[in-house]
């Protein structure tokens, strides 16, 4: 039985509709950011792909190989991330203290 030979370029996609146009797993809303996230908090690609029921071995090597092709990239938008969280929960506890 052959199997289906898959480039792996078309496994990363990004379009501006979706996830702001970062980098994802073409066919799904899973950025690249999200997985390198993952890997970054210990979890190994076995678990990432448990954790992520419909992603295949390939796909999560494809995300984290583009990591390593493009770790500027996605560490600036990781970086985004931070401080936009920051900056929403500094005016939480303003308002906050604001309403006390």
């Amino acid at each position: 039985m052959a199997t289906a030979i898959i480039d792996i370029g078309t496994i990363i996609s990004r379009s501006p509709e979706i996830r702001g146009g970062r980098p994802r797993i073409a066919g799904t809303g899973v950025t690249v950011q999200r997985i390198v996230e993952l890997f970054k908090l210990g979890l190994n690609p076995d678990e990432i792909v448990s954790e992520f029921g419909h992603l295949s071995y390939a796909q999560v090597y494809a995300a984290l190989a583009y990591y390593h092709a493009n770790w500027e990239e996605i560490e600036a938008a990781i970086a985004e991330d931070n401080a936009a969280g920051d900056r929403a929960e500094t005016e939480w506890y303003r308002l906050r203290r604001a309403a006390e």
